[in-house]
């Protein structure tokens, strides 16, 4: 205990192992400013994180924030189809540092509505090529866009995880300093596995969970404005309440939405979906 109130907190050459107060971010590009990341995840595939993430990214800016999108799904990426970005690259160049030294970055791609995203379609040729890499160099191009990318005076970035709990999600929790997880989830009766693998996942790192949100939750009767329940019904709500967390949003399936995100106009949509989320999420930007 004596060694760990006496740490320095200088990694460099501390040579000890297993110390828990071992800091083992990546450090963000020197031109890059970020204040806080937000993470979206969930325990299977098939949840809709990437809508979420644009929702919130775009719900965000528009109440006054700058906002990033960092998608980390690297062999499935689907963030820049929704903001209209299919057949943008990312462009790069050399800097100067601050020590002298010339060093490489890359530039985001900016959204008409001026989300900056990098995601992993920027820099392929066509957008349908595939990526066929094994885990390490995967986790390789998330750390990159962290550390290589400039990200310009970001209030709130969101990180769009794949499914699971493996690589790539644990390599986002490791290498970004992530101040908040939001889980994705669907009303289906196997939502508690899946809420409960993220949770405890999240937990392990001790990564705060600002809560949950529910896609797919009903579809709206056009005729009579009833809630048609698609899934059954739902056990959000008492979920959340045994982990001590909040619902933040209920998002229902609407055409007039899947329409408009494959239409890449995901910023037009003017829909409240995710209000608690982003009230939430603007907490979090004062929070002391």
């Amino acid at each position: 205990m004596a060694e760990e109130t006496n740490c320095n907190h200088k990694c460099d050459g501390c040579g000890k192992e297993g110390c828990q107060q071992r800091d083992m971010h990546e450090k963000l590009h020197e031109g890059s400013s970020v204040k806080k990341v937000i993470a979206i995840i969930s325990g299977k595939g098939g949840v809709g994180k990437s809508l979420v993430t644009s929702l919130l990214a775009a719900g965000i800016h528009k109440a006054g924030y700058r906002t990033a999108i960092l998608d980390a799904d690297i062999t499935g990426p689907s963030i820049p189809t929704a903001f209209g970005l299919s057949e943008e690259k990312a462009e790069g160049g050399v800097m100067t540092g601050k020590d002298g030294k010339q060093m490489e970055y890359l530039k985001p791609v900016t959204s008409a509505g001026g989300v900056q995203i990098m995601s992993m379609n920027f820099l392929l040729q066509h957008e349908t090529d595939p990526v066929i890499w094994r885990g390490p160099v995967i986790s390789g191009a998330v750390r990159q866009f962290w550390t290589d990318v400039v990200w310009d005076n970001v209030d709130f970035m969101f990180v769009d995880c794949p499914p699971g709990t493996g690589d790539v999600p644990l390599t986002v929790f490791q290498s970004i300093p992530v101040d908040g997880i939001i889980v994705v989830a669907s009303p289906q009766q196997l939502v508690r596995v899946i809420v409960e693998k993220a949770v405890n996942m999240a937990n392990m790192m001790n990564i705060p969970i600002l809560g949950l949100i529910e896609n797919m939750s009903y579809v709206k009767c056009p005729d009579c404005g009833r809630e048609i329940k698609v899934f059954g019904e739902s056990n959000i709500e008492g979920i959340a309440k045994d982990f001590g967390l909040k619902v933040l949003a209920r998002i229902p399936i609407e055409q007039k939405m899947s329409v408009t995100v494959d239409n890449g106009e995901v910023e037009s949509l003017s829909e409240g979906y995710v209000d608690d989320a982003s009230a939430a999420i603007e907490a979090l930007l004062t929070k002391q």
